[in-house]
């Protein structure tokens, strides 16, 4: 008999809802707008409907269902099921969200921040197959990852390690972060910093096809539809922001020596361009042995990566 799990990824716009298979695949999947403005418990009942939705359509019982698990965009304390704060959802402060659904369902809930879950998903059923020690990193308005060494989840002493993004890159006078520290690698890579240095060219009178394809503003996307169609200057851009990722990411493999490096998220949707410069820069800054045991590699799982790991807490 298939073993079932409900894994739950919230995001700031949707929370995305899939019944998963012990082995990692999704056997259904709906979303829910997450409507932060009017307050957590609108998004709770939401998400209890849409698994009531889910049970129907799927005419799976609750006695079926292992277990429930969350991926949050924030600080989440996992042994006692509570999230402490979601810096971009506003209201979900302290909110005992476990305790919630399974006061509801009679089901176990676990839950855990979002980019561990998307390590845990890419582990099992993506591009960490076959790997004990890897880093998944997601690199899109900012920069997360989730750390498995010796085929555990590393969560440290108060569930906040894997913040990679606030690697400090420049000791003075680096550019601020929004974590309100300035020389953050998270400051130097990521969406809003594609765009920064794309404005920044266009200043200094460079014709680029991304200026063309603005529409009406530049986004990170339109620097990478540039950088793949052949334009110079994206591809400067991306070479650039690869370069920044490898430096950081040079130490991380130095400190954990990993065998895997999977690199997802928007900005990662580039492919080559970015992930190139990051496997040349780990490759001349890193420790030899380290550097030469480690594979940087596209995640795999897209969307669903935070589902699918999200499903697996219950376990790990």
């Amino acid at each position: 008999m298939v073993k079932k799990r409900i894994g739950i990824d919230v995001g700031g716009t949707n929370v995305k809802i899939a019944l998963v298979t012990d082995e990692g695949q999704i056997i259904y999947s709906n979303s829910v707008p997450t409507r932060a403005e009017m307050g957590y418990e609108y998004t709770v009942n939401n998400i209890k409907q849409a698994i009531y939705d889910l049970m129907k359509e799927t005419k799976t019982e609750a006695k079926e269902i292992q277990g429930i698990g969350f991926g949050f965009p924030g600080q989440v304390d996992c042994q006692n099921g509570i999230v402490k704060l979601l810096p971009n959802i506003p209201g979900w402060v302290n909110v005992p969200i476990a305790k919630m659904l399974e006061d509801e369902f009679h089901i176990p809930t676990r839950i855990d921040n979002d980019a561990r879950c998307a390590a845990l998903g890419e582990y099992f059923a993506g591009a960490g197959k076959g790997c004990q020690n890897l880093v998944c990193v997601t690199v899109g308005t900012g920069v997360g990852s989730g750390l498995i060494i010796n085929g555990k989840v590393v969560r440290g002493a108060s569930n906040a390690a894997g913040e990679i993004g606030h690697i400090k890159l420049q000791m003075h006078d680096g550019p601020m972060c929004g974590c309100g520290d300035t020389g953050c690698m998270e400051a130097f890579v990521s969406a809003p910093s594609i765009v920064a240095m794309a404005e920044d060219y266009i200043k200094g009178g460079k014709s680029t096809k991304y200026r063309e394809l603005a529409n009406p503003e530049i986004s990170a996307y339109i620097v990478a539809e540039a950088a793949k169609s052949g334009d110079k200057v994206a591809q400067r851009i991306f070479k650039t922001m690869g370069e920044y990722l490898g430096i950081g990411l040079a130490s991380v493999v130095n400190l954990l020596n990993p065998e895997r490096v999977i690199i997802g998220g928007g900005v990662a949707d580039a492919g080559e361009i970015f992930l190139e410069p990051v496997r040349n820069t780990i490759k001349d800054r890193a420790m030899e042995i380290a550097g030469g045991a480690v594979e940087v590699v596209a995640a795999q799982l897209g969307n669903t990566a935070g589902v699918i790991g999200a499903s697996l807490l219950i376990e790990n």
